[in-house]
């Protein structure tokens, strides 16, 4: 199968979308309310969705979430490791670096459920909603835990509060329930849940920005060494150390290689770092994703 010419229709989503934002009257004013209607209703919606139509089997799944949670542990170890590496923790300053380690094991759910869709259909989308479930809180407390000396009041009511947790812990209760969507509603949940890919894909397009690349350029090569290389590689080893199927193994492979979260960026900045510098991470890792993926799917695999 030829990864990269599946793949193809996605990146050009976001290139779309980049190329609307810089050079047509479509700026930002228009796409950060388009973010946030994809971000707090279309892609709960998808997740809600995703988990209920298929009946679930927590025990097949444990390997998957397993596999999921230690390969993404394995790289935030390492992200946190980078200052104590003999040459390498004296190229960068410290507080780049707490903004900056999040670019390495935050992951972009916008490109993530599009393409988990095109691997392996509904089943898929079911399997990284739940990884998306489980990691989603893990990642975001490490991405803040380095931050936190000048972070902000009442993060773990953020995070509870977050739609993409609230959505994926909502549909694995009523997919255990055996809860089934009313046929009169299927096909208008049915339509947002297909709205929610290409317009999540256009808005991370949108929102790619080339900061400050220049500066602690070891730190930059570092972080996106570990989410684009390392950790696919450390998710081949937990699929063969857990026994995963051939779809688990393919979404998981296509979940470690994920370009990094689109909204580091705007966590650097609100809790006073350097801001500028991680959005242009974030956008080198999104270009990186169109190398990345198809190494971990093709290569890999």
């Amino acid at each position: 199968m030829n990864y990269a010419q599946l793949l193809l229709p996605d990146f050009s989503l976001i290139l779309l979308g980049y190329l609307l934002c810089r050079f047509t009257a479509l700026n930002r004013a228009v796409w950060q309310p388009v973010e946030a209607l994809v971000y707090y209703l279309l892609f709960p919606v998808l997740l809600f969705q995703s988990i209920v139509r298929s009946p679930m089997d927590i025990q097949a799944a444990s390997g998957l979430i397993g596999a999921g949670l230690l390969s993404g542990m394995a790289g935030i170890a390492l992200a946190y490791s980078l200052p104590y590496w003999p040459w390498l923790g004296r190229q960068f300053d410290r507080r780049d670096h707490a903004a900056s380690a999040q670019v390495a094991f935050r992951f972009n759910s916008f490109i993530g459920l599009a393409i988990a869709e095109r691997l392996a259909g509904a089943q898929g989308l079911l399997m990284i909603a739940v990884l998306i479930g489980v990691c989603v809180p893990l990642f975001n407390v490490a991405a803040v835990w380095p931050m936190a000396r000048h972070g902000q009041q009442g993060f773990l009511r953020e995070l509870v509060r977050n739609p993409l947790i609230i959505a994926t812990a909502s549909g694995l209760t009523a997919n255990l329930l055996g809860f089934q969507m009313p046929a009169w509603a299927e096909p208008t949940v049915t339509r947002i849940s297909a709205a929610s890919l290409p317009l999540g894909l256009m808005a991370a397009g949108a929102g790619m920005q080339f900061g400050l690349l220049t500066q602690s350029k070891a730190l930059g090569t570092s972080v996106l060494a570990i989410r684009h290389l390392v950790q696919p590689l450390i998710a081949l080893g937990m699929a063969r150390l857990f026994g995963l199927s051939t779809a688990q193994t393919t979404v998981l492979l296509a979940f470690s290689a994920l370009p990094t979260a689109s909204t580091c960026y705007v966590l650097a900045a609100r809790m006073g770092y350097n801001g500028p510098y991680v959005a242009g991470l974030v956008t080198l890792s999104t270009l990186l994703g169109m190398a990345s993926l198809p190494f971990a799917l093709g290569v890999l695999r």
